[in-house]
């Protein structure tokens, strides 16, 4: 993927973004697509994952969070890329990880409607009682599990709310 959405017709487009995109954006994006997947709706969403920092570029998620994904039936292929200026224009969702990354995406989008694309993470979260989607990078083992867990009922809450779009 080149940063930008292909021709995506009436597609719903939704791009999760965390800071390196090796972990938490990429497990958003398998998590989302293996759920459009599961209710026949991939056709109907293009599910795309960027990083507000750069340095990991071209990179596979965390090799941690593959393992933790790949034991709940998700396969992260993902390579990490920036997010740019197009990704504003190309998605209609923009999903921020915590308030670090809403804020930088606050502060890249070009146009207060760009502006409104962007949402967090969290706020599809009705069973856990957490403002943010914590960055497991250097919390071990159980940290990969719980962003998985979080993950994975954000994901579904915010496919309810897209799929009848």
């Amino acid at each position: 993927m080149n940063g930008s959405a292909p021709d995506t017709g009436n597609k719903h487009k939704v791009l999760f973004v965390c800071l390196g995109n090796i972990c938490r954006s990429p497990a958003a994006q398998g998590i989302f697509q293996a759920i459009t997947d599961r209710d026949g709706a991939s056709e109907f969403f293009h599910v795309d994952s960027a990083g507000t920092y750069s340095g990991h570029q071209g990179q596979l998620p965390d090799r941690r969070m593959r393992n933790a994904a790949q034991m709940r039936g998700y396969s992260l292929t993902h390579r990490a890329r920036p997010v740019g200026m197009t990704d504003f224009l190309d998605f209609d969702v923009i999903v921020a990880m915590d308030d670090s990354n809403y804020g930088d995406l606050m502060h890249l989008a070009p146009s207060v409607e760009a502006s409104r694309k962007i949402v967090r993470m969290a706020d599809y979260l009705t069973t856990h009682s957490i403002s943010y989607i914590p960055d497991p990078y250097y919390m071990g083992a159980d940290g990969f599990e719980l962003v998985l867990d979080l993950l994975e009922e954000a994901c579904s809450n915010l496919y309810a709310s897209l799929k009848d779009f």
